[in-house]
């Protein structure tokens, strides 16, 4: 399915029906759209899909609709509030779909429902979305990312593509440091594209289909709001994140993944707790291919073709293992800060943070 976890369908969704399915967590990462990493972070499916489920679980306590439907539990350990003394139930529950709170250790798979996700045709330079809608019927994923954003930090796209008086900042230029913004801001980008590509409200309106672009927005809005207060009461600063959403029978429900450090980005004592730890390394340590990718993209823009990683002359160099090891306690020990959980074997937040300053 992607690049770092892998979807399992279980009952196949129809034109008139959603299915079932399980997202599969893995410990590949990626970075730059590049798709799977040479490397793989230990740990780091199950951080993700802990602290995801964590989110979904915090949606729905809102009364925001998703699909999620719970967690997989493997059934080789003792729960959280088994832990606490609680009187749940110590039987065998492996492949057993479970609330969070209920699995017996950190789980790698995810339980949701399924909808369709038609091809997007490509030609003459152009993708066609008209096609895409023709095939969907009315169970589907919209195929735009809906990205909000509380803080401009440094590496976000944002920098590059507006200045920061257009978002009521008193600055000149962007400074080298994070900038909260006076309000959330929300913006749209393509999902299904080879490359991703920002899309002004009326591009994102047309590619929405019959769902209105009002509707994902204060969707995505809401979100923010409770991931961004679970993060301050964790310690963290919430700066920007995503969510993508389907349709099923004129219902708009929040799917995918929601809240985690691939999707979001988040900050701890001033240091970057997300995959952004791992660009940015990438920037300092391999600049060459970082370039190359960038000139790929371009190269692909400008001849009208959907594959840019043909015209890329570079590989990712593999990271140290040094590197491996502090960005694997990064990823468990933010999760187990951020849910509130013992979930990982991890060293605490501010040792975890610390150990990736410098890399």
């Amino acid at each position: 399915m992607t690049s770092v976890k892998d979807l399992r369908v279980e009952e196949s969704p129809t034109r008139t029906s959603p299915g079932r399915g399980r997202f599969a967590f893995t410990d590949d990462y990626s970075v730059f759209d590049w798709g799977k990493m040479p490397d793989t972070v230990p740990g780091k499916g199950a951080a993700l899909c802990t602290m995801g489920a964590d989110n979904f679980e915090r949606l729905e306590a809102a009364g925001l609709p998703t699909h999620y439907r719970g967690v997989v539990d493997p059934g080789d350990g003792t729960s959280p509030s088994e832990r606490a003394g609680s009187d749940a139930a110590t039987r065998e529950r492996s492949g057993e779909v479970v609330a969070l709170a209920d699995a017996s250790a950190p789980p790698t798979e995810m339980a949701i429902d399924l909808v369709r996700v038609p091809d997007l045709p490509f030609a003459d330079g152009a993708y066609d979305y008209d096609a895409y809608y023709a095939e969907a019927g009315t169970n589907y994923v919209v195929p735009l990312e809906i990205v909000f954003r509380n803080t401009v930090p440094v590496g976000s796209s944002l920098r590059s593509r507006a200045e920061p008086a257009a978002f009521g900042l008193d600055l000149d230029r962007w400074p080298d440091a994070a900038v909260t913004l006076p309000e959330p801001i929300v913006e749209f980008s393509t999902k299904y594209e080879a490359q991703d590509r920002y899309l002004t409200r009326e591009e994102a309106d047309r590619i929405a289909g019959e769902v209105p672009v009002g509707v994902l927005e204060n969707l995505a809005l809401a979100v923010d709001g409770i991931v961004t207060e679970r993060a301050e009461e964790a310690g963290f600063t919430h700066q920007d994140g995503k969510i993508e959403c389907l349709s099923r029978d004129g219902e708009v429900a929040v799917a995918d993944v929601v809240g985690t450090f691939d999707e979001n980005r988040f900050a701890y004592a001033d240091q970057q707790v997300s995959k952004e730890v791992v660009r940015q390394y990438y920037k300092r340590h391999d600049p060459e291919w970082v370039a190359a990718v960038r000139d790929a993209k371009r190269e692909a823009d400008e001849r009208g073709v959907a594959d840019w990683h043909a015209l890329c002359e570079r590989e990712p160099t593999p990271l140290p293992q040094s590197v491996i090891a502090a960005v694997s306690d990064l990823y468990r020990a933010g999760t187990n800060a951020y849910t509130g959980e013992a979930w990982f074997d991890a060293p605490g937040i501010d040792e975890a943070v610390d150990a990736v300053r410098t890399l």
